[in-house]
Order: structure tokens, then sequence, then C-alpha cells
């Protein structure tokens, strides 16, 4: 017996109208870079932590799939389908049987290749606004599973907040701590590093015997979090990747040196670079200490933020 036809049968799945979803920058608190594995990754404990610098992602109903953009890297970064962006939207469809059609347009503030994994969160809204716009329902565990695909750090990109990664960044855990708000000053680099040449070159100091010793467990900095003191949290600050670029861009010692002669608690290198960040005893510290970088030549700018923040989200 056929089923009776229904008018809602004819209608599209999903949102009618465009889908505006805001992702934010990370930074890691704790980057422990162990052994080469035999898939070409290493492994790694991380401390992954949102904070707000968003890009915005809007999808709109189209009859192919094509990606707009302006702000950071426009005319830099390919619109193609080596595009993370793109790949996402892809990787969405053929999971769940649906035609990867979209036009989506990127508001980029997230600075290329500058270690705070912009790409990773432009694929994780993309995977958030193209579920809504084509009605596919997807809970967030089930995004992040796609998300694993694309890159070790979209999974993350997904929820936010401050987690654990561990595997190739890709596994992610949240840290379970007391609410606390914490005040970063980003010490934007001019040009970017590519995060591969930055494993290779940690993984040849370390063959030269010529890079600090590995930072092993998070355990230290998770208790730090807990204290919910600045100092604390300062001391505990940590990147095994900051010796390889450092090497790749000597540049980045003055800007460290500057952020802590500002009154920077601790400054690092965030992930593989050259973006800095420091962290500031509170917003007024911090917009204190951004004003006294952006006087000096050690960065393209500094720009304040907080953190946690939520991960990809609609509105």
């Amino acid at each position: 017996m056929t089923e009776a036809w229904r008018p809602e049968d004819d209608e599209p799945r999903g949102a009618s109208g465009p889908v505006r979803v805001r992702v934010p920058a990370k930074i890691n608190l704790h980057l422990g870079v162990g052994p080469l594995r035999g898939d070409g990754y290493h492994e790694l404990n991380t401390v992954y932590h949102a904070i707000s610098i968003h890009d915005e992602l809007t999808a709109r109903r189209g009859d192919t799939l094509t990606l707009t953009m302006e702000g950071e890297g426009t005319g830099e970064l390919a619109l193609d389908e080596s595009n993370l962006v793109i790949r996402a939207a892809r990787a969405l469809a053929s999971s769940v049987g649906v035609p990867p059609h979209a036009r989506l347009h990127l508001r980029k503030q997230i600075p290329l290749a500058g270690g705070l994994a912009g790409g990773s969160a432009d694929a994780a809204a993309a995977l958030v606004a193209c579920d809504a716009l084509w009605g596919t329902g997807l809970s967030r565990d089930e995004l992040a599973e796609i998300a694993a695909g694309l890159g070790s750090d979209v999974p993350f990109l997904i929820h936010g907040g401050t987690a654990l990664g561990t595997g190739r960044g890709e596994a992610v855990s949240p840290v379970l701590a007391r609410p606390t708000i914490w005040h970063w000053v980003v010490a934007v680099a001019d040009g970017g590093l590519s995060t591969p040449v930055a494993y290779r070159e940690l993984d040849r100091l370390r063959a030269a015997g010529a890079a600090g010793p590995p930072l092993g467990s998070t355990d230290t900095l998770l208790a730090a979090l807990r204290q919910r003191d600045p100092r604390v949290l300062a001391a505990a600050l940590g990147n095994d990747l900051q010796d390889a670029a450092l090497a790749l861009r000597p540049s980045l010692a003055a800007t460290l040196k500057a952020g802590e002669a500002a009154g920077a608690l601790a400054g690092i290198v965030s992930g593989s670079g050259p973006t800095c960040v420091f962290l500031a005893t509170g917003a007024a510290d911090a917009e204190r200490i951004a004003t006294e970088l952006d006087a000096l030549d050690v960065c393209r700018q500094a720009r304040t933020a907080h953190g946690p923040v939520a991960g990809a989200r609609i509105g």
C-alpha cells in the first residue's frame, strides 16, 4: 500500500533563509608534542581554549556549492576544493546523503596560518551551518566525528570552551572546572607559519639535542585552571612547538620579551605560531598591554580577547 502524499514532502528540509554561524579562534594552554607516529602525525597532549576572536560563516540555499569571503586573508586564501570550508560541506553532505548545494560566505577575522586554528574554525562553522541549512539534524558529537576527518583541531571548535585533546588532538573531552574568565592579549604577526613545517622543525631540533625537554602531562595545567588564579595559570602555560616557531621566526623572541616587559603574567607562542598570546590579570590590564604592544614594532596588531567561549554557534 502506497503512503498518502503529504504537502510537506515537496518542501525542502532545513532553513529557508540564511544561517549565520560564529566560530572562535583557539589557543593551546598546554601543547605537549610526543614522538612521530606511523601515520605521520605526532601524539599530542594538549589543553585547548576557545577565545573571543571570531570568524562568521553565512550559508544560503544554492544550486551548487560556492564560497566567497571578506576580511583577513582575502586574495590569499584559496576558495576552491582545497578550502576546509568546502571540504567540510562536502563531508557532511556525503555523510548524510544530501546534495552539497549551498552559497557560503566567510567573514574572516582570525589570521591565516597564525597558530589560532582559523581554517579549522571555518570548517567547524561550515559543518554547523550546513547541518542547519540542510536540516540534517546531527548532534554536536556526530558533527565532531565528521570533523575529525577534516583536521585535528576541528572537533574542538565544534564544542569550544576549554578541553583536553589527545591522539593527534582530535579526541576531545571537556575540562571540568568552575567557570573562570581569563583575559588575553593576542599579538598577531606579519605573515604565517606552516604547521607541518613547524612540526618538522621540532623533530629536527630534538634530533640535534637543541629543543627543550618535552612538556609531558597536562596535570599541572589542569590543576592551575581549577585554582582560578591567573598567576598560577601563567606559571603552568607551555608549548613544545615554541622552540620550533622561534627557530623559524627569530623575531618572535622580541615579541615575547616586549609582552612580558609590558606586564603580562606570561607569554607563549600560540600553537605552531607565529601569533603570541599573553595572559593578563584582567580586562583593563589586557587593554593596557595591548596598547603598549601596538606602540612597538613587534607585531602587526595586538588585540584583546577573553576565554573560554562557546564553539561554533548559530546566531
